[in-house]
This record gives structure tokens, C-alpha cells and sequence, in this order.
């Protein structure tokens, strides 16, 4: 295992919230227009604690969202300065906690802290571990030609190119059908 468990569902979290933009969803349209959504993507997370589902809430979240996406795209030296600055905005106080069915993890804000905010600093935890062991480098954005999508890069090799089988299958067909007009079959 490359990273804790809290940080790979943080980061995990993080690529579903980020590839629920426009530009990265599968439809291309938002897909954390309405609470509605926000609360289905939430219920498939561990995420406990106050979830006020108005419109403010909502709009907190999709501007975590942009963050978010905009440090999965940084070098581990850039990254430093905005996870830094998530940590301090929320005045982060680190402490180990369990509930549910999860087992002891870090949490550094209250569960009456608003939603987006406990967002924010539980991706600049996991953030903050992905720095410390120098791998940036499994934080990706899609190759896929015209993907925006996020990946979580937890393979062996850390190789994978794609945020879903479904963009890898569309290049691998493209490539294919180019190789195959190149021998004029």
C-alpha cells in the first residue's frame, strides 16, 4: 500500500468531487449542479459531521472543488503554498478520531465546521502525505484526448495513463485505427 487508508479515500474523494466538473464528467455537463447531487456523492464517502444542504453549501463546495483540482495539478514544491493555506484558513488542529466503521484516522476540523471547509483540509492532509513521500507524480490528469479527468495513481508501476477504462478504451481504439490506416487495412 502506497498511502494510509484515510489519505487514499481522501484522495479518492477528491478525484470524484474534481471529475464531477463540466469539463471532466462523463455527460460534459456539471454534475454537482443541484444539493441533490452533492448529497449523493456524499453518500457514497465516509463524510460525517454538519451538512447544511442549501445553496451556499453547494457553492462552498464547487469552489473547493476548483482548489482542489488546481493543486492536484502543481509540482510537489508548488503545492506546498496552497495546502499550507487550507490548513491555516481553517485553522487546522490535527487529532486522531474513529466512527462508523472507520478505524482510527486524522481529522483536523470539527464536525460542526462547514462542509466545505472539512473538505478542504482533509484533502490537505492527504495532500500533505503525498508531499512528504514525493509522489506528486501519482496525482494525474487524464491523457485521454479531451478529458480533464482526475487520477489516482495507486498502481504497482504507477503507470496508468487514464482516469477511466472507458477513455482508455477510446485512445487505444484510436491508436489502433490509426496503425491499421497506416499499413492500408
Amino acid at each position: 500500500m502506497l498511502f494510509a487508508p484515510d489519505t487514499e479515500e481522501s484522495l479518492a474523494f477528491v478525484v470524484a468531487l474534481a471529475n464531477t466538473d463540466a469539463g471532466a464528467s462523463r455527460g460534459g455537463d456539471d454534475e454537482l449542479a443541484t444539493v441533490d447531487q452533492l448529497a449523493d456523492l456524499l453518500s457514497r464517502y465516509s463524510y460525517t459531521g454538519r451538512f447544511d444542504r442549501d445553496e451556499a453549501e453547494l457553492h462552498d463546495v464547487r469552489q473547493a472543488r476548483s482548489a482542489l483540482r488546481q493543486v492536484w495539478t502543481l509540482d510537489r514544491d508548488e503545492a506546498v503554498v496552497p495546502v499550507n493555506g487550507m490548513l491555516r484558513d481553517a485553522n487546522a488542529l490535527p487529532f486522531l478520531t474513529r466512527h462508523g466503521a472507520v478505524d482510527w484516522h486524522l481529522h483536523a476540523t470539527p464536525p460542526e465546521a462547514p462542509l466545505a471547509e472539512r473538505i478542504r483540509v482533509e484533502a490537505a492532509l492527504a495532500f500533505i502525505d503525498v508531499i512528504r513521500m514525493n509522489e506528486m507524480g501519482r496525482l494525474r490528469v487524464c491523457e485521454a484526448d479531451g478529458c480533464t479527468g482526475l487520477l489516482l495513481d495507486l498502481s504497482r508501476n504507477g503507470l496508468k495513463r487514464f482516469c477511466t477504462v472507458r477513455c482508455g478504451n477510446r485512445m487505444n481504439m484510436i491508436a489502433f485505427r490509426e496503425r491499421r490506416s497506416r499499413t492500408g487495412r
